[in-house]
């Protein structure tokens, strides 16, 4: 991939870039199912587990652990354990995190405005 095709005007191709590609790196993570719903989740404020696990109807204890650990490796949440008994653990979305908002926002409109003439292409398509 011609990586100068995806950069901002006046950025150069680092070795980190031709060494893992930024979009596909970025991809890989917000691409799949659980990482969107988590983010758009957590935007109004930080949530416990337990909240996170009854507003994403369908995910398993363990996809939200695996995705939630996922998102704070790549520094998109904090993760905070108050001092109390039962402990209480807090998610929150970073500022990395929350400047998602926007492309997903994007990504939302673009679906919604969009998702009556994919399904009659698709069912064109089917058809054939």
């Amino acid at each position: 991939m011609d990586l100068d095709l995806l950069l901002p005007p006046g950025m150069t191709v680092t070795p980190a870039m031709k060494e893992q590609c930024p979009l596909r790196d970025t991809l890989d993570r917000i691409g799949d199912r659980w990482t969107v719903i988590v983010v758009v989740l957590l935007l109004p404020g930080p949530r416990r587990f337990t909240e996170l696990m009854r507003a994403a109807e369908g995910v398993s204890q363990r996809m939200l652990t695996h995705t939630l650990r996922n998102l704070e490796r790549d520094g998109l949440l904090t993760r905070t354990v108050h001092a109390c008994v039962p402990p209480k653990v807090e998610y929150e979305l970073t500022d990395s995190g929350r400047s998602l908002a926007g492309p997903l926002t994007g990504l939302l409109h673009w679906s919604v405005r969009h998702q009556e003439a994919v399904r009659e292409a698709r069912s064109r398509y089917d058809s054939e």
